[in-house]
């Protein structure tokens, strides 16, 4: 899409001098997950089942809960079902991501698969019990949910961001190459929300407002719900900025950034 060329100032975004007050851009402290967390088929969602069950098998053993322990292995069983239609309809809501999905289900099902198969070589044996035995989903859901690694609000046609976060420089050439594709559209909505894939396992969710739009930088895909968040915290900065955004001011001190809750948050 050829950038647009009719404002004057239309040249590549640059970084400001300043960033968000006391967030200042910083490499992250937090290890950065695996490039290819998002399990597909095959030989690479067997390789990830493989990392998965490693990194479990290296955490130490989560005691059952008695007032919630199945008295017997069909019940073990029916248990597990109910919580892989839980993660299943988690899924579906839009509350976790496919890596978080793909994990938390794998672990349902293996399981499953245990207690099916301790119990068809020995109805007797009470090994059952130590397969059914909850725990790491919660690691699993913390380990693969999308982190945040930037935010850039931008008003619209003008090159330099209005105000930047996070905890990591964006590249900002992949940020030139999508706002000018985005203000090059022969008939941008006024609204929208937009998500993209942007390589190392980094993706970008796109909130467009009259005004100004927002883009932030995930590492892992976001839920729907992290969306939506970005969106809603959007709609908010332009509902609560609408004078200063219709008279063009760049003064910060005249705004407000409901942004930052997405720092505050660490989504």
């Amino acid at each position: 899409m050829p950038a647009v060329n009719d404002h004057p100032n239309n040249t590549p975004p640059t970084a400001p001098p300043a960033h968000d007050g006391d967030e200042a851009l910083r490499s992250p402290i937090r290890p950065k997950p695996p490039e290819d967390l998002l399990p597909r088929s095959g030989m690479i969602a067997k390789a990830e089942q493989l990392r998965a069950r490693q990194t479990m098998e290296a955490l130490p053993s989560v005691q059952a809960n008695p007032l919630n322990a199945p008295d017997g292995p069909q019940a073990a069983l029916e248990q597990l079902r109910r919580k892989m239609e839980s993660v299943a309809t988690e899924f579906g809501e839009g509350k976790i991501n496919r890596a978080q999905f793909n994990a938390i289900y794998g672990r349902y099902s293996e399981q499953r698969t245990i207690i099916e198969r301790l119990i068809q070589r020995n109805p007797e044996n009470q090994a059952w019990k130590q397969a059914a035995a909850p725990g790491h989903t919660s690691f699993l859901r913390d380990h693969f949910e999308a982190r945040l690694l930037s935010y850039l609000v931008y008003q619209h046609g003008l090159t330099t961001p209005l105000m930047m976060g996070g905890r990591q420089q964006p590249d900002m050439n992949q940020i030139v190459q999508v706002l000018q594709t985005l203000w090059g559209l022969p008939s941008r909505p006024k609204v929208g929300l937009a998500r993209k894939a942007m390589g190392s396992g980094q993706w970008l969710v796109l909130a467009l407002g009259e005004f100004a739009v927002t883009l932030v930088l995930y590492q892992l895909e976001p839920s729907a719900a992290q969306g939506n968040l970005v969106r809603d915290l959007h709609a908010d900065f332009e509902r609560a900025n609408k004078l200063a955004l219709e008279r063009g001011t760049r003064s910060l001190d005249r705004f407000v950034f409901p942004q930052r809750a997405l720092t505050e948050k660490q989504f």
